[in-house]
Formats: C-alpha cells, sequence, structure tokens
C-alpha cells in the first residue's frame, strides 16, 4: 500500500493523541503527517515514530496536500473545517457528532458496517464511544438471533469527558481521604465516590443527548430502523475506560453457550465469563486493550428470548481513535 499524507485535527486532546499512538502502533503507512490544533497549541511538540513534531493551527487551508485528515476537534470545529479539508481533496473520518446521523455519511464500525465506507462522499463519521462499543458486542448477536430491543445502561469513565475530568476526579479523591473540602468544576456534582446518571444534555422526552445517541446510532449502523433501545448513561468514578450492561431481546432463542460461541468468533471481541471464579470484563482489564470484553452471559429470567451481557471497552481506542485508524486503513 502505499504511503499517504496525514493530518490529526485535534492532535493534542485525549483521543487526538491516542490516534498518534494507535497509527505508530499499526505501522500504518504515513508519508508526512500533520498535528493540527488550536491557535494555543501552536508550537508545542507532539512525538510520532521518535521525532517530535510541531502543532500547526488548524485552518481552513491546512489540508492542500492531506490524503486522510483524522478528526477530533470536536463538533463544531468539524463543521467550521471538515468541509474545506474535503473541498482539498481530503478525506475526514470525524470523531465528533457533527455529521453522524447525516444522510450521505456513512456512520461506520468496521466489524459490524464497514463495506458502508466506499459510499462516502468525503466524510466518514466515527459513532459515540459508548456506541461503539456496544456495536461489536451485540452486533454478531443480531446476526445470529434479530435484536428486537435493547436495554443497555452504561457505566462511563470520566476520561470520556477530558483531561480536566481526570485532574478533577484526582483531587476529588485525594481531598475526600484526606477530609478535605471537595470542589466541583467540571461535573455539576462530586464524581469521587458517587455516580452521575447525567451525560449529555436532556431532552423533552427525559433521556439526554448521550442516551439517544445509543437509539439513532444504532439504528443506522446496524441498517436495523426497527431497532428499540432504552439507555440510561451513567459517570463512574472510574479513569479509563467504559462497562455497559446490555440486555436483549431477541426473535428467536439463542442459548447463552450458543452466545460464547457466536462472540468468541467475532472480530474485535474477547470473551471474558467464568463468574465462579470472578473472571468477567472490567475497566481495569479492557484499559489499553484493543478488544471489547464480554462477559456475565446469561439468559434473561424475565423474558423470553432474552439475554443478558456485561461489556466493557476502551473508550479512547476501540471507542475513538482505534476504530477512526481502521476506517482510515479500509481506505486504503
Amino acid at each position: 500500500m502505499g504511503e499517504k499524507n496525514i493530518a490529526v485535527a485535534g492532535a493534542t486532546g485525549a483521543v487526538g493523541t491516542e490516534m498518534l499512538k494507535v497509527l505508530e502502533a499499526r505501522n500504518f503507512p504515513v508519508k508526512n503527517i500533520k498535528m493540527l490544533a488550536s491557535h494555543r497549541s501552536v508550537g508545542k511538540k507532539l512525538p510520532f515514530r521518535g521525532e517530535d513534531i510541531a502543532v500547526e493551527e488548524l485552518k481552513k487551508d491546512s489540508f492542500g496536500d492531506v490524503d486522510i485528515a483524522l478528526f477530533s476537534a470536536g463538533a463544531s470545529r468539524s463543521k467550521e473545517f471538515a468541509p474545506a479539508a474535503v473541498e482539498a481533496g481530503t478525506v475526514v473520518v470525524d470523531n465528533s457528532s457533527a455529521f453522524r446521523l447525516d444522510d450521505g455519511v456513512p456512520l461506520v464500525v468496521p466489524e459490524v458496517n464497514g463495506h458502508r465506507i466506499k459510499e462516502h462522499k468525503g466524510i466518514i463519521a466515527n459513532p459515540n464511544c459508548s456506541t461503539i462499543i456496544a456495536m461489536v458486542a451485540v452486533y454478531p448477536l443480531h446476526k445470529a438471533a434479530g435484536i428486537k430491543r435493547m436495554v443497555v445502561s452504561t457505566y462511563q469513565a470520566v476520561s470520556g469527558t477530558g483531561a480536566q475530568a481526570i485532574i478533577e476526579l484526582d483531587k476529588q479523591a485525594r481531598a475526600y481521604l484526606a477530609g478535605e473540602a471537595i470542589e466541583t468544576d467540571v461535573y455539576p456534582h462530586q464524581i469521587a465516590f458517587n455516580l452521575l446518571p447525567h451525560i449529555g444534555d436532556f431532552g423533552d422526552n427525559g433521556y439526554s443527548s448521550e442516551e439517544m445517541k445509543m437509539l439513532n446510532e444504532g439504528r443506522k449502523i446496524m441498517e436495523h430502523p426497527d431497532l428499540r433501545v432504552s439507555c440510561t448513561t451513567i459517570r463512574v468514578p472510574v479513569f479509563r475506560a467504559h462497562s455497559e450492561a446490555i440486555n436483549l431481546e431477541l426473535e428467536k432463542p439463542l442459548p447463552p453457550e450458543e452466545a460464547r460461541k457466536i462472540l468468541a468468533e467475532a472480530p474485535g471481541v474477547k470473551v471474558v465469563d467464568d463468574p465462579g471464579n470472578c473472571v468477567y470484563p472490567m475497566p481495569l482489564d479492557a484499559t489499553g486493550r484493543d478488544d471489547v470484553l464480554v462477559g456475565r452471559i446469561r439468559q434473561d429470567a424475565s423474558i423470553e428470548n432474552g439475554l443478558d451481557l456485561w461489556v466493557s471497552g476502551d473508550q479512547l481506542l476501540k471507542g475513538a481513535a482505534l476504530n477512526a485508524v481502521q476506517i482510515a486503513e479500509a481506505l486504503l
């Protein structure tokens, strides 16, 4: 495969720096790379393949010689700069929510609907992190037995909010254990030793914007417009890796032992399921891993053709940076 000129927009952020690590770890054929960020980061140097590369300001004219741009600069900046990149002939893989539900923009998890990549018109959208993790786990079961309904509770790490949230959790935990006053800034309430059932803005239907992503994006990715989803998203005092309790109502019976076999052969999945010996997915084990961990696979005792799963995945890797790089690899 020929080498490509690559740009990473939002290179200094948590996902942007992870994208650089993934490109390097997977030996992506990079000819030249541009680190792009806001004017505040100009001149800062980021490591890539043994070199320290200076950050440039993200501008509309940054993409004249760029083949593929990985964007993780936020929705507003994607809307501002991605069209200019496309006009310059660059293919954009965008990690924000800006284009996910737009007609004509593929929303891709390569293990699920990688065939949609070739339909792009310059922009390919990366789904929400918790949606990606769920789709990798449930799509193989959907192919086998058909999903009618999903009930999902997510337990999302603070790194999903950003670097300042990691600092806040660390400071609050230290203050709590020292008997000092707790200060809140990033979140509306204390996050240390607490849970916040609040991610995103609440809509008139009582669901948050983060919760609606699981429904809307799940339908688009699985090409399943009748999929029914109810989701509750919860911020937890974990530094990295999201977990999800997933309940599935299926079209036909799928015994747990068969589900395990299907998932054991599924791309991007690692079955971790021996609860009698305290073996099950945990965010500590998912951190830094490419695979989504699936366990606690059991029959739902409350409905016919029901199945329960517990899933953990690194939201900065498979939930963001790795998924974007996999899309870029498919473009090659």
